[in-house]
């Protein structure tokens, strides 16, 4: 397919269009993850300005929704809304990777150039990754209304404890958690297939968002053991992570930001271009 092939990293892309190789996907193993993991701490050791502060607006933006909700008289969707609000956590680590990316090739770090890159990436493929986040999320809500219509019958409740003693205490509730749950989890598991490294690939090279996707889901499919461990941990963390009131996104965030960038640096390679 032909495409822009203009870089905004000076990946080494050919000034002509023409024919571009797919990035080849790497088998990987659970070792490889742990180096991740040790390379995206170090990451967020060596500038913790950058993390802490990206991590705090994610984390006001999740306290946001909820109290919206409890606002709109609607608390009984705080649950299933701050569920779906980190289902954005791939879009908003963005400035994450590119704070990575600075830190492996020597490059300076500031503000004013971690955003001028997000900035450039608003007229780019990157913007309709998010926008496929988005209609992940919305399908998310969409579900949980769904359930609470089958489950749960068309009420509303007067707060949130009422609607978790609805939830926990019947056998209607119980199978909206458990219904729930599962439809989540595997809308989860198709968005982390999409996305664990599409974003990073597309903040490094100037490639479409389909071939982005592809790559990433070819990533998952490669090394599945290794690859869907990690999004367990990811939501392991961040589940954790969202209990004080989204505080331990302040410190999470970051570190899984920076951790994704290098697990997609081990998952993929860029090929020589094809004239």
């Amino acid at each position: 397919m032909s495409d822009n092939t203009s870089t905004p990293h000076g990946s080494g892309a050919s000034a002509t269009t023409g024919l571009r190789p797919m990035p080849k996907v790497n088998k990987i193993t659970v070792n490889d993850v742990i180096d991740a993991f040790a390379a995206g701490l170090a990451d967020f050791r060596r500038a913790p300005v950058y993390g802490l502060a990206i991590g705090a607006f994610f984390a006001l933006g999740g306290l946001f929704v909820v109290l919206s909700a409890a606002a709109l008289n609607m608390s009984y969707l705080s649950y299933p809304a701050a569920a779906g609000f980190v289902l954005i956590g791939p879009f908003a680590a963005v400035g994450l990777y590119e704070v990575s990316r600075r830190l492996q090739n020597g490059e300076e770090l500031s503000w004013s150039r971690i955003f001028g890159t997000m900035w450039a990436q608003k007229g780019r493929e990157l913007s309709w990754m998010a926008f496929v986040v988005l209609f992940i999320q919305i399908m998310w809500m969409y579900q949980v209304r769904l359930l609470l219509a089958l489950f749960l019958g068309f009420r509303s409740f007067a707060s949130f404890d009422e609607f978790l003693t609805q939830v926990i205490s019947t056998p209607e509730g119980l199978m909206f958690l458990a219904v729930g749950h599962v439809v989540g989890a595997i809308l989860s598991l198709i968005l982390f297939s999409l996305t664990v490294v599409s974003f990073p690939l597309l903040m490094e090279e100037d490639r479409d968002f389909i071939t982005a996707m592809i790559t990433s889901v070819r990533a998952v499919f490669t090394s599945p053991v290794p690859m869907i461990g990690w999004a367990f941990v990811v939501t392991a963390v961040l589940i954790v992570s969202m209990a004080p009131a989204f505080l331990g996104l302040v410190v999470s965030l970051p570190i899984l930001g920076h951790t994704t960038w290098h697990l997609y640096k081990k998952c993929v390679e860029i090929p020589e271009e094809t004239l």
